[in-house]
């Protein structure tokens, strides 16, 4: 595609997403970018647009071979793949924004890319108006990324940001963030964390090489943090935020994983409030990147698709130098991590899994303790998960297996305490 050959694309959805983008279309004539045609499900529903731009009928999009753009924008992952598939094969160049459905799609998609040759871009699932896709493809070398961490969810952020500047409860934060536009009425996508998971899947894939499925990473929301742990976060000067999080290990194998965690004042993750996104890239030689911005929302959407589409016109492709350049990296859950564990009753806590426990503290209503465990017990067990109880990591959480032996050696066993 030369820069001056005119952009048609067919949109398929006309929610948040998709009118935010034929509004910021409209106002950025330079990108010789029009939309021919919108695909949408109810023909009923009055929109904002002439109605000659609308269709039902998704063929007449795809089998239409003056379009060679589809932006794919719409919530349902098993349709979306479809669409995406059969635009690939017909000829024509694709954005996308369903997270979901890159995700659970990732490795049939990366053939058809193969297979094609055409371009598949996805920006905006990520992390809305951030650039981390095309930043991680263009500016780190397996080699010197060191880890990367990022809170890519804007409404358990909103959530957890209401519960501790304004001491709400965790439900009373999610109706004030369902009220406001942030969280959807069924809010578990977002509060058990998959949406953050589905996001981060892919992003290991341009970080690392790594094409993992969503459930081989170990996740979880907010849904079980407490309005006390938020009170023991701010006795100890910490935040809770949920954070996917990466990191090389000494082995050249990855620690990654989604889960609410403790963050330090001075982390740059503490800053990143309400419905923002945060990433921090930490490489071998320029130390910390931080990138900032609206996670979610109709323009901060939109801008992301804007520019997969303006980088159209130059043939830009993701070229995953991961994955097929390098030797791409896999998953470990051979390392340890601390955690903060709150509970109402220690009896559902296998207090034999860990390696030693730093803090106990039982004087309250809600119990909690400090300790280490292997990660494998996180990802093998769920009982973490149940019985009213809540697991946050420490600030530094990941404890590698030689530093494990040293710590314990040195530290104070307090299991004739506990027993």
């Amino acid at each position: 595609m030369d820069n001056h050959k005119q952009l048609t694309i067919g949109l398929f959805g006309f929610g948040v997403v998709g009118e935010g983008l034929y509004k910021v279309l409209q106002q950025t004539p330079s990108l010789k970018a029009s939309i021919k045609k919108v695909c949408i499900k109810d023909a009923g529903k009055k929109r904002n647009a002439p109605d000659e731009l609308f269709t039902t009928d998704k063929d007449e999009i795809l089998n239409d071979s003056s379009i060679n753009v589809i932006v794919e924008v719409i919530n349902e992952a098993d349709a979306a793949f479809q669409i995406v598939s059969t635009a690939l094969k017909n000829g024509k160049h694709v954005v996308s924004a369903s997270k979901k459905m890159i995700s659970e799609n990732l490795n049939s998609l990366l053939q058809l890319q193969k297979d094609t040759g055409k371009s598949f871009l996805y920006e905006a699932a990520a992390c809305a108006s951030i650039p981390v896709i095309r930043n991680l493809e263009e500016y780190y070398d397996n080699d010197l990324l060191h880890s990367i961490k990022a809170i890519v969810n804007g409404s358990t952020n909103f959530i957890l940001t209401k519960m501790f500047e304004e001491k709400l409860d965790f439900k009373s934060a999610l109706l004030l963030a369902q009220q406001l536009g942030f969280a959807e009425s069924d809010p578990s996508l977002d509060v058990d964390g998959y949406d953050a998971v589905y996001k981060w899947s892919f992003l290991l894939t341009h970080a690392y090489g790594i094409t993992a499925q969503y459930s081989d990473i170990v996740f979880n929301g907010i849904r079980n943090i407490h309005a006390a742990d938020a009170l023991v976060a701010r006795e100890k000067n910490l935040d809770i935020k949920l954070v996917a999080s990466a990191q090389k290990l000494n082995n050249g194998k990855v620690a990654a994983f989604v889960l609410p965690q403790f963050v330090e004042k001075d982390d740059h993750l503490s800053f990143v409030k309400n419905e923002y996104n945060g990433v921090v890239i930490e490489s071998g030689f320029a130390d910390k990147q931080f990138f900032y911005g609206k996670g979610a929302g109709s323009f901060p959407t939109a801008s992301a698709v804007l520019s997969d589409i303006s980088a159209l016109r130059y043939q830009y492709q993701y070229e995953y130098k991961k994955l097929y350049h390098h030797s791409p990296l896999e998953l470990t859950d051979e390392y340890h991590v601390k955690v903060f564990l709150s509970f109402d009753d220690i009896k559902y806590i296998p207090k034999d899994k860990f390696e030693w426990i730093e803090e106990w503290h039982a004087d309250k209503e809600r119990k909690y303790l400090v300790g280490v465990l292997p990660f494998s017990e996180i990802k093998n067990t769920t009982w973490w998960k149940e019985n009213n109880t809540s697991l946050i990591l420490a600030p530094k959480a990941i404890i590698e297996d030689v530093a494990v032996r040293k710590l314990k050696q040195k530290s104070l066993q307090l299991a004739g305490i506990l027993d």
